[in-house]
């Protein structure tokens, strides 16, 4: 069995860093749900083989993260969000097509393992800001306000955007997952193009 869930469940840090092992799940409706959701994937003595992978922000063309952010980039418009200096945890579609796939066809593996690129931890909201303007080769000076991001997209998503986690794949690394997109730049170039 396998569910893809997400880094919601480590709680919002500017310095924390959190592993496959680290505690989280219980600080807000969105990281219990993601609880619930691991508790149902993982049941124990279950026959089934439980994998769960905590993804970070999804990018990939045509969707997702990515098409909510692109149009104001496009335009010279784009920005970080609020500070942009929170963490900013991300993943190639990919990526993490391939952590799952990975761990599908390794029949030792099992648990929870972090769908994040390796460089997610030292990546900012304002750093992801100026490689995707870089890649489109705009530039990103207008910052978007905090309180326009929670009007657009809620209290608590907003939350993950204004504040996020420094998320590490140390499971998914040491499960011998090589990234095909370890670094941001070649991952945008790759989605943008």
């Amino acid at each position: 069995m396998s569910s893809t869930l997400s880094a919601g469940y480590y709680h919002p840090s500017p310095t924390a860093e959190y592993t496959e092992d680290s505690p989280g799940g219980d600080f807000d409706f969105f990281s219990r749900l993601v609880s619930s959701w691991e508790a149902a994937a993982l049941i124990p003595q279950s026959p089934a083989r439980g994998i769960v992978v905590r993804s970070g922000v999804v990018l990939g063309q045509g969707g997702g993260a990515i098409s909510q952010m692109i149009w104001p980039f496009r335009l010279g418009l784009g920005g970080p969000l609020g500070s942009g200096l929170q963490p900013f945890p991300w993943i190639h579609i990919r990526d993490l097509a391939g952590i799952i796939c990975h761990a599908l066809e390794s029949e030792c593996l099992q648990g929870i393992f972090n769908g994040v690129s390796p460089s997610s931890p030292a990546t900012s909201n304002g750093t992801f800001a100026q490689e995707l303007a870089s890649a489109l080769g705009r530039p990103a000076l207008l910052p978007v306000p905090a309180w326009a991001v929670r009007a657009v997209f809620g209290a608590e998503r907003a939350i993950m955007l204004l504040e996020g986690q420094k998320v590490v794949p140390k499971r998914t690394l040491e499960s011998g997952y090589r990234f095909i997109f370890p670094d941001l730049s070649g991952a945008l170039k790759d989605i943008v193009a």
